[in-house]
């Protein structure tokens, strides 16, 4: 079996794992050939991927955070390659919801003989996802933390805690199947898998398989409901905390009343004012 490890040299918490090293201990030589190709830019993965499996390769394993997990995958979409991931960032959110374990040894040595699957993937006004996508606050977290200095949960913590004390939320309109909700946004997220990143529960009844979003709307969050939140998010009970409401749905349009800051898979990607949502069943083959 052919691998093209893409490797992002700026991702993550950690970035002095010897990855080559790992790779020539760990991989089987009797299984797997390899090769190792580095991001220079922002978006250059997602060529890399695609060359990767226009030239056979069978795996394409994205190294680094759901970033470059995000990039390796849309390079793969319409391909006959399937994504690997090989851990490496500060939230791994869809590592986590495929179990692919964390630690980087194990996740090499599963490639040695990985499991196929297909999963659904998600779009918000052109734009292609795995895990999450959302607009409001979680997407105004995302815009601050990437300029933050630092990586990692606490960081996060940090800036969300910061930003909380300002953010107000947005009247909008969201519509899907026969249902229209005219409710204001605090965070509206579209969840093909359960969480966001680091165990935070977003929507831990989404199954990546069955062709819905999950549809998580808060609508306001003053303290008490903000801690609620919080212990949810963490437990994986949000849905049973009655401090948010979900949905779900394989089409979204959402009319907003001023511009929303959105985010796909915890980048965050600008302002709109009209959000078109769809997801794809099982457009994507992954190598777990």
């Amino acid at each position: 079996m052919r691998i093209c490890f893409i490797l992002n040299p700026m991702s993550g918490t950690n970035r002095r794992q010897d990855v080559a090293g790992l790779l020539a201990r760990y991989l089987d030589p009797a299984r797997v050939t390899y090769e190792v190709r580095h991001t220079e830019y922002a978006g250059h993965a997602v060529l890399l991927a695609r060359e990767a499996a226009e030239a056979g390769c069978r795996v394409v394993v994205a190294v680094g955070g759901d970033g470059t997990v995000n990039e390796v995958g849309r390079g793969l979409l319409g391909t006959g390659a399937a994504l690997g991931i090989l851990p490496r960032g500060s939230g791994n959110g869809l590592a986590r919801h495929l179990h692919v374990p964390l630690g980087l040894s194990a996740a090499i040595k599963r490639l040695n003989a990985p499991e196929f699957q297909r999963i659904d993937v998600g779009c918000i006004n052109g734009h292609q996802f795995f895990c999450t996508a959302g607009v409001g606050f979680d997407a105004h977290v995302s815009k601050c933390f990437a300029v933050a200095g630092t990586r990692g949960l606490a960081t996060y913590v940090k800036v969300a805690l910061h930003e909380y004390r300002h953010y107000q939320p947005t009247p909008v309109q969201v519509h899907f199947a026969d249902n229209v909700l005219q409710t204001n946004c605090y965070v509206l997220a579209f969840a093909n898998a359960a969480q966001y990143g680091n165990n935070a529960y977003i929507a831990p009844n989404a199954n990546i398989q069955d062709g819905l979003l999950d549809l998580c709307l808060i609508d306001a969050l003053p303290l008490l409901r903000a801690v609620r939140v919080g212990v949810g998010l963490a437990l994986g009970n949000l849905p049973t905390s009655s401090a948010a409401v979900y949905h779900t749905a394989q089409q979204v349009r959402v009319e907003a009343a001023q511009p929303l800051g959105f985010h796909v898979d915890g980048d965050y990607k600008g302002e709109a004012i009209h959000f078109a949502v769809e997801l794809t069943p099982l457009a994507l083959e992954v190598a777990v």
